[in-house]
């Protein structure tokens, strides 16, 4: 018998229920167990993220209206979250499956890298890091930044299909948040390429300028960040959705993770909407 490229785990509703997940230490006991590479690309986030906490109060410079470490700080919890998510999730599929996920896993963790660190640069640098052509440094840097979203976005794209060719352990509400959440999720990312092909994230007026506080979402105009925002975050919602429901309807589960996914998506498409039309979130 071969043995998984990842030591597996039982399902995810299992673990968070039983003794070995008491507390979030046993919860990142079970994570590091299951996908060491994935984790240790999350606590590489939350080291850095430490950095950009004790560089904030320092460094006054702005950068499109806001602290220049302040979008660091955003990207280090979104990585990390994105990336713990990731390996509990793929941690469900079976044998068959783990050899690809062993791929997939270096693959975002190799991207995820290549991402903060140009964010980390160009912050550093006192400038923006999406949307800078201004030199040609600044350019390449982007560049690259774009080149590891795209690679990322494939890999992204091949967990959506393992989860959905291969049956991942755990009730049927779960199993449907798991397939759900990861395709979701592959929506916020084009929003995000769709960002970029624009080249900036505001309709209707130029990045930067009032937004609300700590989001720094546009409050003068529309603001495409929204919707990518929780497309993205579509892969901790809706699996936990399935979660909570297989518990607590466990006949039922199923069909409402489809319904609350469904509902999700229209809310991602409406947001979505409202900003290609130039209309800020505060006016809906």
């Amino acid at each position: 018998m071969t043995t998984p490229a990842f030591p597996l785990k039982l399902s995810s509703s299992h673990l968070l229920a039983s003794p070995e997940t008491n507390g979030i230490r046993g919860w990142l006991r079970v994570l590091h167990r299951v996908n060491p590479v994935l984790s240790w690309t999350g606590w590489l986030q939350l080291a850095l993220l430490v950095v950009a906490l004790l560089l904030l109060p320092y460094d006054t410079r702005l950068v499109t209206g806001v602290p220049v470490w302040l979008k660091p700080i955003k990207f280090c919890l979104s990585v990390a979250a994105f990336a713990w998510t990731l390996a509990w999730l793929l941690a469900d599929l079976p044998a068959l499956a783990q050899r690809a996920v062993r791929r997939i896993s270096w693959t975002v963790a190799g991207c995820m890298l290549i991402e903060i660190a140009c964010i980390f640069t160009q912050a550093a640098r006192g400038t923006t890091s999406h949307y800078n052509a201004a030199t040609p440094l600044d350019a390449g840097i982007f560049s690259l930044m774009g080149v590891a979203i795209m690679v990322n976005t494939v890999a992204t794209a091949a967990a959506v299909y393992l989860a959905w060719r291969y049956r991942p352990y755990g009730p049927a509400g779960y199993v449907w948040g798991v397939r759900l959440g990861l395709l979701l999720f592959l929506v916020g990312s084009v929003v995000g390429g769709m960002m970029i092909s624009q080249n900036q994230h505001t309709v209707g007026a130029p990045d930067g300028g009032p937004g609300l506080p700590g989001l720094g979402w546009s409050t003068r105009a529309g603001d495409l960040r929204i919707a990518h925002f929780l497309g993205m975050h579509a892969l901790q919602v809706v699996p936990l959705l399935g979660w909570w429901l297989s518990r607590r309807l466990p006949r039922r589960a199923a069909l409402l993770t489809w319904l609350g996914a469904l509902i999700y998506a229209a809310l991602v498409a409406l947001l979505f909407a409202q900003a290609l039309q130039g209309q800020p979130v505060v006016k809906w």
